[in-house]
């Protein structure tokens, strides 16, 4: 089990604060996504993403953002509180975010699923907010929730097979993303879009190879992404009996539950593996909270409870760090695992 996750919230709160700020203002280096048309089609990252033109790409600058939103909910210092706010109330506008959502229509397979899932997370977190100004921040976003509900409706209906591997187009992990949100967010019909698409790609898995895991630059487990899923799809009962099948003599040596070590941080594609620790570390918590409600599970879930707390104690050890190339994500997803063991 995860130790005191509240506690260390309690105290990484204002630490990660900073790293959002700097991140929410640094404009460069970024890492451009856009396909250009022409000579002539070279504007700024600014220009083009108004609302998420910092954090090295637009993915991490819309995860970067949904840590501010829930730091600011969790509580702060007035400071890095007024400082915080400022910062996404410049971004965040109707204007600026009418550009986003005008973009994504223009490249309706851009950020897919991935970019996507952050950004309905991040409105998700605004909507359901005991605050006014962030509730105000869901409501200028919440366009763009329409806007992906219609992509996913679009790519789920035309895709025959879900993308499984470690990196941003995981299928299963943007899914899983976009269901949580999608139902915080009381969006019935996209949340059965995510849950027909989960089902029809994943319910018939098993014998999983998890020794196959990791590839060297992951930072999903692309099997524990699956389970995740599956999770939130299935009552207790059933996922107990699809996890069994799909992790069948799950071991605590096993590969798939194993803790990675970065060699190079200012290695980005390297440096992934640190996010790998921390999303196993917050994918078997939440894979082991389900198992638990199920009869005869206990084995499972004593192998879960071996692997977490070691995958977590690595991960947040690599958050704070001055090297960018880590420190323009990692701590999203440290934060998220903590939430998630609360």
């Amino acid at each position: 089990m995860i130790l005191n996750p509240t506690e260390q919230m309690d105290h990484l709160a204002e630490a990660y604060a900073d790293i959002v700020l700097d991140n929410l203002t640094r404009e460069y280096p970024y890492a451009s996504h856009h396909v250009e048309t022409s000579l002539a089609d070279r504007a700024s990252p600014q220009e083009l993403h108004p609302a998420f033109y910092t954090s090295f790409d637009w993915h991490s600058s819309v995860h970067m953002s949904w840590l501010g939103v829930v730091l600011v909910e969790h509580g702060l210092d007035a400071g890095r509180d007024s400082a915080l706010r400022a910062v996404l109330a410049a971004n965040l506008t109707a204007e600026n975010l009418a550009v986003e959502g005008a973009y994504l229509l223009a490249n309706p397979s851009w950020e897919r699923p991935y970019g996507w899932a952050w950004l309905v997370r991040l409105a998700a977190a605004a909507a359901s907010s005991r605050d006014a100004q962030i509730r105000q921040w869901g409501k200028n976003l919440d366009p763009l929730v329409d806007i992906v509900a219609s992509l996913v409706a679009g790519w789920t209906a035309k895709a025959e097979f879900p993308v499984r591997h470690g990196l941003h187009t995981n299928a299963a992990f943007g899914l899983g993303m976009m269901l949580d949100a999608f139902r915080t967010l009381g969006r019935d019909q996209a949340a059965a879009v995510c849950e027909k698409a989960a089902l029809n790609w994943f319910k018939d898995d098993a014998g999983w190879p998890g020794e196959w895991e990791m590839s060297g630059q992951d930072f999903l487990s692309a099997g524990l992404s699956e389970a995740d899923l599956m999770a939130r799809v299935l009552d207790a009962d059933a996922f107990a009996a699809w996890f069994a099948a799909f992790l069948p003599g799950l071991a605590p040596d096993d590969r798939i539950l194993a803790k990675a070590t970065v060699t190079d941080e200012s290695d980005g594609y390297l440096a992934h593996l640190n996010g790998l620790n921390l999303t196993r570390a917050g994918q078997l918590i939440r894979i082991r909270r389900a198992l638990s409600a199920a009869e005869g599970t206990a084995e499972p879930v004593r192998v879960l409870d071996l692997a977490m707390q070691p995958l977590l104690a690595a991960g947040l050890a690599a958050v704070s760090t001055e090297e960018f190339m880590s420190s323009h994500w990692l701590a999203s997803f440290a934060w998220d695992a903590l939430a998630s063991a609360r």
